[in-house]
């Protein structure tokens, strides 16, 4: 009964970021976001130990991945942080389920909160055998590779949406309402705890009704960069992208870890 919570600070409740930019150009949005997630994930980690956890591995997953107050954390969990490891290296075959607290929606997503794919300023969109996804959906396939589905989300309605499309039968919170990059209505975020708790208990003691999540393969890859000059460095022969038109690139991979 171990479980990993995969942390992001776009979408947890009151988060908005700064006008026309992200959550890191904003220094007070993002001391409250880093806070707010921490005490959602806190949330989450106390119904998984309602549920009967044996460890919850908290994993910082915001930019440089030292985000989190983590002296603020149900003392109860283990915490990965930092950068240069491989995605979701803490996880095995072993682990119950994986969880999605303050994820956001993916690029190409309207009125969605600070919506993107791993990099606001660069890219469009990615899609993988033809479908736009975004960060969940990889770190599911990461983790539906090793047998492990996601059972939970707690994030703005957008990507609750998105999660509910891509991994039939996961428990969600929805903590804010979307209406543009940088507006929501919002969940008290004490009262956003409180549900997460409860529903966080629920996922792990229904686990069992999502499946592990998987890609097709092989993987047929295509991103659509937001400069032309970025694609051209992604075609560089070292990275192995093709041209598809000036701002778009593809490749094919064996495997969901092979993107990184």
């Amino acid at each position: 009964m171990k479980y990993v919570i995969a942390v992001d600070c776009e979408g947890p409740a009151c988060v908005v970021g700064k006008p026309g930019g992200s959550l890191n150009d904003a220094p007070a949005q993002y001391e409250f976001a880093r806070r707010q997630a921490t005490a959602e994930a806190s949330a989450a980690a106390r119904g998984l130990f309602a549920a009967g956890a044996t460890q919850v591995i908290v994993w910082d997953n915001h930019g440089g991945g030292v985000n989190l107050v983590y002296d603020e954390l149900d003392e109860r969990c283990d915490i990965f942080n930092g950068v240069h490891a491989l995605r979701l290296a803490m996880l095995d075959e072993t682990f119950a389920g994986l969880l999605f607290i303050g994820y956001h929606a993916r690029d190409n997503t309207v009125a969605a909160p600070l919506a993107h794919t791993f990099n606001s300023g660069k890219y469009q969109w990615i899609k993988i055998n033809g479908r736009e996804i975004g960060e969940m959906a990889v770190d599911a396939a990461v983790a539906g590779a090793k047998g492990v589905p996601a059972i939970f989300v707690a994030s703005d309605d957008k990507a609750v949406a998105e999660a509910k499309a891509f991994f039939p039968g996961i428990t969600v919170v929805t903590t804010k309402v979307g209406y543009s990059w940088n507006a929501a209505l919002s969940k008290h975020p004490r009262r956003v705890l409180r549900e997460i708790e409860a529903a966080a208990q629920s996922a792990a003691t229904d686990r069992a009704k999502v499946k592990p999540f998987a890609f097709a393969s092989p993987l047929e890859v295509e991103i659509r960069h937001k400069r032309i000059d970025s694609a051209d460095e992604a075609c560089l022969p070292a990275y192995g992208w093709q041209r598809v038109d000036a701002y778009t690139v593809k490749r094919s991979i064996n495997a969901i870890t092979d993107l990184f």
